[in-house]
Formats: C-alpha cells, sequence, structure tokens
C-alpha cells in the first residue's frame, strides 16, 4: 500500500486547522473530513487524483519540491489536493504539496487573472 507524505507547510496547516476543529469550529472540522479522506484515498490509491499537464505547473513546485509529476485531488467542489508521486517498485508515495480553495488554485494554475 502506497504511503502518503505532507510538505512541512500542509503539515503546519494541518495541525492548524486540527487545532481549531478541536475548539469547535465546524468549518475546520469540515475541512479536516475532507482532508484526511483525501489523504485516504491516496493511501489508496496513488493515481485517485487527475494529472496536470506540464504546461500549467506553477513554477514553484518544480523548484521548491523538484517534482517530475503533478497530480490534483477534488476534495469537495472547492478544495482541491495537489500533490506528486515518488518512489519506486518497492516504495510509492504521494507527497501532498499544497491543500486550495478553487479561487486559489484557478489562480495559482493560470486559469483566472
Amino acid at each position: 500500500m502506497p504511503g502518503v507524505v505532507l510538505s512541512e507547510e500542509v503539515a503546519k496547516e494541518f495541525s492548524r486547522i486540527q487545532a481549531r476543529a478541536e475548539k469547535g469550529d465546524g468549518e475546520a472540522r469540515y475541512l479536516l473530513g475532507i482532508i484526511n479522506k483525501g489523504i485516504a484515498k491516496l493511501a489508496e490509491d496513488v493515481e485517485a487524483g487527475r494529472k496536470i499537464k506540464r504546461r500549467l505547473w506553477p513554477a514553484e513546485y518544480s523548484r521548491k519540491y523538484g517534482v517530475t509529476n503533478l497530480w490534483k485531488l477534488n476534495l469537495d467542489s472547492y478544495w482541491r489536493m495537489i500533490y506528486t508521486i515518488r518512489g519506486s517498485n518497492a516504495e510509492i508515495i504521494s507527497f501532498v504539496l499544497d491543500i486550495l480553495d478553487h479561487k486559489k488554485y484557478e489562480t495559482k494554475f493560470g486559469y483566472r487573472s
């Protein structure tokens, strides 16, 4: 079974969301739930998302993480999980790079100005 690793930035944001959810924040509980479902999907199937065409990749992912492939998983109609697949036949992981709302996703990937 493939593993799932969160980038440092995503791990920090995930911790903040968990803390808000523990304090009773309903939006944070919802977001935590869909993120956990997304992680579970990737743990079952690294190709659960859709591959993003290279021409659409934000330069920051290549520069910061050295990605050679980029995928998105729709968590719901508004939230997106951006990840890359790394590894060999012995070990394959999904490395989560970002979790974005739809508006930030469209801006980052150049769908809107």
